[in-house]
C-alpha cells in the first residue's frame, strides 16, 4: 500500500488527484511489473497470464489517449516509467 500512495504521489497532476491518466499509467505499470515477476516463477499460473495481458491492453489504450491528448505529458510518463513506443 505505501509503494501505491508513492506512486500516485510521483504522478499527480494537482493535490488530490488519484485517477488522471498519468496515475493510471504508472500503477497499472507497477502492477505488470509485480505480476512479471510472479509469472517468471510460475510459469504455468495462465490465469494470472491473461490478467497481466489485460492490463498491458488497458494500459496500451491509456497512453494512445494521454499521446493524442498531450503528448508532453505522454513523452514525460513515458521517460520517467521507461516505458518504449
Amino acid at each position: 500500500m505505501e509503494a501505491k500512495t508513492k506512486t500516485i504521489s510521483d504522478f499527480k497532476l494537482h493535490e488530490r488527484d488519484t485517477g488522471s491518466a498519468d496515475v493510471q499509467i504508472a500503477l497499472l505499470t507497477q502492477r505488470i511489473n509485480h505480476l512479471t515477476e510472479h509469472l517468471q516463477k510460475n510459469v504455468k499460473d495462465h490465469s494470472s497470464r491473461r490478467g497481466l495481458l489485460v492490463m498491458v491492453g488497458q494500459r496500451r489504450r491509456l497512453l494512445d489517449y494521454l499521446h493524442d491528448t498531450d503528448t508532453d505529458r505522454y513523452t514525460a510518463v513515458t521517460k520517467k516509467l521507461k516505458l518504449r513506443k
